[in-house]
């Protein structure tokens, strides 16, 4: 029960500290972080980080670390614009090859964190740099551009009003039917059952929420395809941790391994599979970040990694494992995401948001082991 009401603690924090990032550039700006276009541009920035950490979140879950995502990311990127400029590639063959690629480059680090016992932090520090190089030796040194129109719809293409309302009726009544679903599975088993009043408050809560947001967008544009396909991942993810076998062992890993060894869980498979899936999720922020730019250049996805942690960490993650979530770490990137837009907006210098974001991870981290103590 402490625990439960340690992770509720986090998720009331976050939720405070990005009321209070809103409110505070909502004055600074004289109203123009709140705009349709601004929001729109915001969550579009929180998607390549929040799909980073989607997939960074489950590697931390399970203890281990990498900080090859960024030098991926670009390099995927890069192989997607040359494939897309160079090569004059149809898009859904890029997609898949880039997909494919991104798992194989997973699968072989998690190969030598699993199977040959290196220390995931060596092991990912040389995929950085190998990465890297990789990416320049690729390019040339050069930006790669313009990619296809085709090819920027994934990072900077939009849904017509009329499909993102149809997408959030379908995305509450689905929300509501598995709340109903998860009630009577819980009244069978004689298990305690929530409130009705709080539950129906919280079914209205979120119908307000997303199809207020869903409205706010669409006096801009629409929703960014970006953001769907960030909220697809995401609702993907939580199932994955929250209600699959497969999830339970990444916890079980991360938190004793040598308990999780003894009853029976395969340790290297799903430490080999976690960072597959890993490097499918880089491939995705890939293709969106190359998509975004209009081109692949040797310099994308520098840092990438830092922000990745970061979110997980903000997001209630710990780095000795065991302990993290999908949503939290979603939260996290959009906490990143409103300090670097709003910085930007305000021309803060790049050196003082550096020190910033450094400073609010430091205080999360401190946060998370005060309520640890207490729990």
């Amino acid at each position: 029960m402490s625990k439960l009401k340690s992770i509720n603690l986090q998720v009331y924090v976050m939720f405070i500290a990005i009321v209070a990032i809103l409110a505070f550039f909502f004055i600074a700006t004289d109203g123009a972080y709140l705009s349709a276009r601004n929001i729109s541009n915001l969550l579009r920035q929180t998607s390549i980080t929040g799909i980073l950490a989607i997939g960074m979140i489950f590697v931390i879950i399970s203890a281990e670390i990498d900080l090859s995502v960024g030098s991926m990311m670009g390099l995927l990127g890069g192989f997607a614009a040359i494939a897309d400029v160079w090569w004059g590639w149809p898009l859904p063959l890029t997609i898949i090859v880039t997909l494919a690629i991104g798992i194989i480059f997973g699968t072989c680090t998690g190969w030598w964190v699993a199977y040959r016992k290196v220390p995931s932090f060596i092991v990912t520090l040389a995929g950085m740099l190998i990465f890297r190089g990789m990416l320049v030796g690729a390019t040339n040194g050069t930006t790669v551009s313009p990619i296809s129109k085709e090819m920027t719809v994934i990072g900077q293409g939009y849904l017509s009003d009329i499909t993102g309302f149809i997408l959030g009726t379908i995305a509450i009544i689905c929300f509501f039917l598995w709340g109903v679903y998860q009630r009577n599975a819980r009244k069978n088993l004689n298990l305690p059952v929530p409130n009705a009043s709080k539950e129906t408050m919280k079914y209205g809560l979120f119908a307000i929420c997303v199809l207020g947001a869903i409205y706010l967008l669409n006096d801009y544009r629409g929703i960014p395809f970006p953001v769907l396909i960030l909220a697809i991942l995401a609702v993907a993810g939580m199932f994955i941790a929250r209600k699959t076998a497969f999830g339970r062992h990444i916890y079980a890993i991360g938190g004793n391994i040598d308990a999780a060894r003894l009853s029976g869980i395969n340790v290297e498979k799903i430490k080999l599979m976690i960072f597959s899936i890993n490097g499918f999720m880089v491939a995705i922020a890939g293709l969106i970040l190359s998509s975004r730019l209009g081109a692949g250049a040797p310099s994308a996805g520098q840092n990438a990694e830092l922000d990745a942690i970061a979110a997980c960490v903000i997001g209630g993650a710990s780095l000795a494992g065991g302990i993290g979530s999908v949503y939290g770490v979603v939260i996290g990137a959009l906490i990143i995401a409103l300090l670097d837009n709003g910085m930007s907006m305000l021309d803060v210098p790049t050196f003082w948001q550096y020190i910033v974001k450094g400073s609010i991870l430091l205080l999360a981290v401190w946060m998370d082991t005060m309520t640890k103590k207490k729990a």
